[in-house]
């Protein structure tokens, strides 16, 4: 689920709970908003990249948008709910362009009426369904959004809540819950997503349906209402408080999108990229239960006054079982020194000697703004920092450089090219192509070059942006092995537009590589791989609701200084072959298999408990083998249980990345005295 959902999905839940019936009131077009749907209108299909006319086509999409936006998990309409509404389909665009949206309100009211049917039918059998459950019979739950159809009766519809309150509660049983406690739980849900509904407003759906547009044209295109635009702003400004983590809605639950380099969650923590949070605690106090929660009530309760704990409560994602664990977090604000680039050097023994790489990691491009403005002339930059870094990298007498840009998820622009400047001469490193095809190159004016020797660059699927831009520049002129995984694909930049009421943040242009490359979608590709446990079906803009297609525009004039391609048939077997011997490569890949298997296997949950059980305990034991195959390998003390496991303190891939950069000085090397010689014999000629 993408930023324009962020407030889409708050409507819909899982659970029930003892309530009087919900008495529902229709909501009608707010008459102050006409303006502001011309003004989409107009903007959208005037400053958009792709300059869209907002007709039946898209009209058609953003009804789908829409009817996902309201029930994503197709848990109130029926099948002839949605063929009844479907004479709508192509109504969408008429209804923004002429101010008049009432058909949004239409729709929203048809599924209010459903929502406030549907939870009167069950709310007061809450507890005695729950107390009836019967864990031992053999029967499953649909758990894959895909694959879920609209159901054709009410019959369906309610064996479909009833497996899912099941479900619900059995995970909580496995969780150590009584049957009390799982039934104030479920309770305390149903509560926070009745709230919810009742908080909606007009101008919500308003929301919502102006949104379903803008999903039709891409995933980063968003409008916002006042109140909404007032929390997008301050968010923005705010982005770096509490516990460093981007948070949104993902039906019912509040999932982690990703985490703030330098953070207190990415380095306190095990929290991770979709991870779901399911309660919320501070130091002292009983967890609270959020599913079902607004967002933004669960942001207050995990922000707090800074040097304070947080006490997560998390269904992470590498795991299929949902299991849950709790993680605790020392709330702090992310200075600009724990996003500074930082080295280390990495020592490599071949044939008796030592060999010293080093390795910068840079968590994000920062520029200390403030001390710019103010004079200060030591103010800190990505480029400046990874420039003294290098030069005292260098008096240690290192034979290569790693620049490691994995979970750099982008920031300034200027920073990214003048940081590129650092290993080419003065160049172009980006091309941006406007809505009206005009397309502009930047680069890098300096024409001093700080590191000329052999570099490699690590990144992975969450890096981002202007760490596309640098990977991309520095693969395309040949100055550095690009190693790991696939990056994020995060290829477009945003403006926002501000509108009678609220803002508009719009897709205005397209990043492209100098070879003419965009790295819209499909990102950097590495030119030696690294296993990763980020699934990128799931994580990256691939992966995000219609995202604007990869292409290419005409490529820049720039020299290739090593035809790195001519190198990995040589890099590739040996690299192949240390992973093979590497145990905490095997550990890793074992890993990577297993979530993908888990992945399948638990798009149909079982919802008898001996079998969960026995999944559980199946995946600790396997979890726990592997990490003792490694240990034995690698002649470690042996573990007896999951729970003493820990992170591996050494980084396996700085280490492979420095062995593949060995084998590029030695192989480079050859060529050398082979072309030496070849022109010795040709000069006797």
């Amino acid at each position: 689920m993408n930023y324009k959902r962020l407030l889409l999905c708050l409507l819909t839940g899982y659970t029930f709970s003892v309530t009087p019936a919900f008495a529902y009131q229709e909501l009608q077009p707010p008459h102050e908003y006409d303006k502001v749907s011309k003004e989409l209108v107009e903007m959208l299909e005037g400053i958009h990249y792709n300059r869209p006319n907002i007709g039946d086509t898209i009209s058609a999409q953003a009804f789908d948008y829409y009817i996902d936006a309201l029930d994503p998990t197709k848990s109130f309409f029926l099948q002839n709910d949605i063929e009844n509404l479907s004479k709508y389909r192509n109504s969408f665009d008429d209804a923004l362009r002429n101010g008049d949206t009432q058909v949004a309100y239409t729709i929203y009211n048809l599924y209010l009426e459903r929502f406030e049917k549907r939870l009167s039918n069950i709310q007061d059998h809450l507890p005695e369904m729950i107390k009836g459950f019967d864990y031992e019979i053999d029967e499953t739950l649909n758990a894959d959004p895909d694959e879920q159809k609209w159901a054709t009766t009410e019959a369906q519809l309610d064996d479909y809540w009833r497996k899912r309150i099941k479900n619900h509660a059995l995970v909580l049983k496995l969780n150590g819950e009584d049957e009390e406690k799982i039934i104030s739980t479920i309770e305390r849900r149903y509560k926070n997503q009745l709230k919810q509904v009742d908080q909606t407003n007009a101008i919500d759906v308003f929301q919502t349906f102006a949104n379903s547009i803008t999903a039709a044209l891409d995933p980063h295109t968003s409008y916002f209402a006042p109140r909404a635009s007032e929390t997008f702003n301050i968010n923005m400004s705010l982005s770096l408080e509490g516990i460093g983590a981007v948070l949104q809605m993902d039906d019912d639950y509040t999932k982690v999108v990703r985490l703030v380099p330098g953070g207190p969650a990415a380095t306190q923590s095990e929290l991770s990229p979709n991870d779901r949070i399911i309660a919320v605690g501070q130091e002292g106090e009983p967890m609270v239960d959020v599913v079902g929660m607004r967002l933004d009530d669960v942001v207050d309760m995990i922000r707090g006054e800074r040097d304070t704990t947080v006490i997560l409560e998390i269904t992470p994602s590498k795991g299929a079982t949902q299991t849950s664990k709790k993680i605790s977090i020392v709330r702090k604000k992310v200075k600009l020194e724990d996003q500074s680039a930082k080295k280390e050097i990495v020592e490599i023994e071949r044939d008796g000697e030592t060999y010293k790489v080093g390795v910068i990691t840079l968590p994000t491009f920062y520029s200390d703004f403030e001390a710019i403005q103010a004079g200060d002339k030591d103010y800190k930059s990505s480029t400046r920092d990874t420039k003294k870094l290098i030069e005292e990298l260098s008096e240690e007498n290192i034979v290569a450089l790693i620049l490691d840009l994995r979970n750099n998820g982008g920031g300034s622009l200027q920073e990214a090219n003048s940081l590129a400047g650092l290993f080419i001469p003065s160049g172009p490193t980006v091309q941006i192509r406007d809505q009206s095809g005009r397309v502009t190159p930047l680069g890098d004016s300096d024409p001093s070059i700080t590191y000329s020797g052999p570099m490699g660059v690590l990144i992975n699927r969450m890096s981002a942006s202007a760490s596309e831009i640098v990977a991309g520049a520095l693969q395309d002129y040949g100055r550095a092995l690009i190693l790991g995984d696939q990056t994020f694909g995060k290829g477009t930049v945003q403006v926002l537009q501000e509108l009678d009421k609220g803002q508009l943040k719009a897709t205005q242009a397209k990043f492209y590589r100098i070879s003419g490359e965009s790295t819209q979608h499909k990102g950097v590709m590495p030119d030696i791989a690294f296993p990763s446990i980020i699934d990128k079906e799931t994580v990256g803009e691939s992966a995000l609701d219609n995202p604007l297609i990869w292409d290419k525009i005409h490529e820049t004039r720039y020299p290739v200084y090593w035809n790195m391609p001519a190198y990995l048939p040589i890099l590739e077997p040996r690299h192949e072959a240390r992973m093979a011997a590497n145990p905490n490569f095997v550990a890793i890949n074992d890993q990577i298999k297993e979530f993908k298997e888990q992945v399948e296997i638990y798009k149909t949950l079982s919802l008898k408990e001996s079998t969960r059980i026995k999944q559980r305990e199946d995946s600790k034991v396997r979890e726990l083998g592997r990490e003792n195959a490694r240990r034995k390998a690698l002649d470690l003390e042996l573990l007896t249980s999951v729970d003493d496991i820990e992170p591996v303190e050494e980084d396996t891939y700085a280490k492979e990345a420095s062995e593949i950069l060995l084998d590029f000085i030695a192989t480079n090397q050859m060529a050398e005295k082979q072309a030496q010689q070849q022109a010795k014999a040709t000069a006797k000629k």
